[in-house]
C-alpha cells in the first residue's frame, strides 16, 4: 500500500526506568523526544513496522530478515527481569523480500530467531505500547558497502509499495561511542565530528554525502547506528520528506538521535 512513516531512534537500555532507575533521569530529553514519535507513529496507523537493527544476525556478506511468526523479548541481559513482551511478526513479507532480493541479485538471508535484540525491543517497548495489533519485521544490515545498504532500501520500498500494508520504518541505532572519557569506547575527537556530520546532512537531505562519508570519520566513531540510516534512507528515495531532529544528546558519552522523517 505505502510508506506512511519513518524514523530514527536510538536504543540505550538505560532509558527504561526499570534498568536505568534514577540514571533514566540523565536522558530525559531523548525520552521525551521518543514519546512524540510514539505518537505519531499511532496517529499514522501502521500494519506492519520494519525496524532495522545492528545487534540482531549480521553477515559480512548478506542483509538479514527475521521470519518469524511471533517475537518476544525480555531485559534480563540489563537486569530486568520481570519484563516480557510479544509481538507478531509477518512471514510473508519477509519471504516476498527474499524473493525480490534473489532477482535483484541483492544478498540476503532469512532467519528465525524467536527472541529479538534489544536494537528492536527497546524502540518497540517504547513506541507500540498503544499498537497491539502491528506486526513488526526485524532486519539486520551488513559489512557491506555504502551503496548495496542504500539499494536494499530501495528494494524494500518497492516491496512495501507492492503490498496491501501501511508500513513504517524505524531504524535503530545509536551515533558515536567515543564522545568523553567514559564512554564505552573510550574517548575519540573523531566521534562528535561523525555525529554532527550525520545531523547536518539528514537535516539538509544529502543522502550523497551520508553514503560518501569518510570510511576512517566512520570507524573512529564506533558507531551503530550509519548502516541502519543508510538502508532507511534507500527506502525514502525518491519521496518527498523533511528530517526534524527531535533530540539529540550524549550524556553517557554515545550519542543518542532521535528524529522523524515527516512525509
Amino acid at each position: 500500500m505505502s510508506l506512511i512513516f519513518a524514523a530514527i531512534t536510538p536504543h540505550p537500555p538505560i532509558i527504561m526506568p526499570s534498568i536505568g532507575k534514577e540514571n533514566a533521569e540523565k536522558i530525559k530529553k531523548t525520552a521525551l523526544a521518543l514519546r512524540k514519535v510514539e505518537e505519531e507513529l499511532y496517529l499514522s496507523k501502521p500494519q506492519l513496522i520494519i525496524i532495522i537493527s545492528p545487534h540482531g544476525s549480521y553477515f559480512d556478506d548478506a542483509f538479514s530478515v527475521n521470519a518469524e511468526t511471533d517475537f518476544i523479548s525480555n531485559f534480563e541481559e540489563f537486569g530486568d527481569m520481570n519484563t516480557k513482551l510479544a509481538w507478531k511478526g509477518s512471514p510473508n513479507f519477509a519471504a516476498q523480500l527474499a524473493h525480490d532480493a534473489n532477482l535483484a541479485k541483492i544478498d540476503l538471508r532469512l532467519v528465525n530467531d524467536r527472541k529479538i535484540d534489544h536494537g528492536c525491543s527497546i524502540p518497540l517497548s517504547l513506541l507500540t505500547g498503544h499498537l497491539p495489533d502491528v506486526k513488526i519485521l526485524p532486519i539486520g544490515y551488513s559489512g557491506q558497502n555504502a551503496r548495496a545498504h542504500l539499494d536494499f532500501g530501495v528494494l524494500i520500498k518497492e516491496r512495501i509499495m507492492e503490498s496491501d500494508k501501511r508500513v513504517a520504518i524505524i531504524a535503530s541505532g545509536d551515533l558515536s561511542h567515543c564522545l568523553n572519557n567514559e564512554a564505552p569506547a573510550g574517548f575519540n575527537p573523531g566521534g562528535e565530528k561523525f555525529d554532527k556530520s550525520v545531523i547536518e546532512l539528514l537535516e539538509n537531505r544529502n543522502v550523497a554525502g551520508l553514503s560518501n562519508l569518510d570510511g576512517k570519520l566512520v570507524g573512529s566513531a564506533s558507531e551503530c547506528a550509519y548502516r541502519s540510516i543508510l538502508v532507511l534512507l534507500g527506502a525514502l528515495k525518491s519521496v518527498n520528506y523533511t528530517f526534524k531532529n527531535y533530540s539529540y544528546e550524549a550524556p553517557f558519552g554515545v550519542g543518542y538521535l532521535t528524529g522523524n522523517f515527516v512525509l
